[in-house]
């Protein structure tokens, strides 16, 4: 099956077409100015033309559904759904966290946590088993402090994402290794995707909702006086 993966929950819009779990092109660029809203459909298109199909081949579209930015998911679930609803083909979605964590697994590490820049201090992470890549705990919005994470100061762990330098600046775990470059990407979106179309793991496109985990939080206008 052919699918369009599209992931814009953070600082990298990033676009991948698959056919099964053979990945056929990925267009991505990270920006600090969040450039999802002017590069996606370009991105799409690049990457329906890298992997010589048309939109009418596809499948299904898969959806990096966050947490991350708000604008970001707002304008990935926007463009996922038009072209489900154009397209009349269904809507797969996978938690963000679940693709930062493919490029470590199997690297000896008992657990693979990744820390994506929630402001300030804050962080959205979860918790994943090193080898087999299973979710251990829930999704949360976690601040950093001192104490944070030191249940596994024994254990051999690596805290990935954009997340992890204000976290390795804090943490009190010498032993743990951090990596700040890694971001969701729609490429790592292929595997889990093609599991959830095989068992069928739709969402329903008129009501799905991306997991923005915390309300958003806009500027206050000051009121004339």
């Amino acid at each position: 099956m052919k699918i369009l993966h599209i992931e814009t929950s953070s600082k990298n819009c990033s676009v991948a077409i698959s056919d099964g779990e053979k990945l056929l092109c990925v267009c991505e660029e990270v920006s600090e100015n969040y450039k999802q809203s002017e590069s996606l459909h370009a991105f799409v298109e690049w990457a329906l033309e890298g992997a010589e199909i048309t939109l009418k081949d596809l499948d299904a579209v898969s959806l990096g559904m966050g947490p991350g930015s708000y604008t970001g998911l707002r304008i990935g679930a926007s463009s996922a759904k038009g072209f489900c609803y154009g397209l009349k083909i269904p809507l797969i979605a996978v938690n963000s966290m679940e693709t930062m964590i493919e490029p470590f697994l199997d690297q000896n590490f008992d657990y693979i946590i990744p820390l994506l820049d929630a402001r300030r201090m804050e962080v959205y992470t979860a918790v994943f088993d090193g080898d087999s890549g299973k979710m251990l705990t829930e999704t949360e919005a976690k601040i950093l402090d001192e104490t944070s994470f030191q249940e596994f100061k024994d254990k051999k762990v690596i805290f990935v994402g954009d997340g992890a330098s204000k976290a390795k600046e804090i943490l009190q775990l010498p032993e743990a290794e951090f990596n700040e470059k890694i971001y969701p990407s729609a490429k790592y979106l292929v595997k889990k995707a093609t599991d959830k179309f095989n068992n069928s793991q739709f969402e329903d496109v008129a009501y799905f909702e991306p997991f923005y985990l915390k309300e958003f939080q806009g500027v206050k206008k000051k009121k004339a006086e």
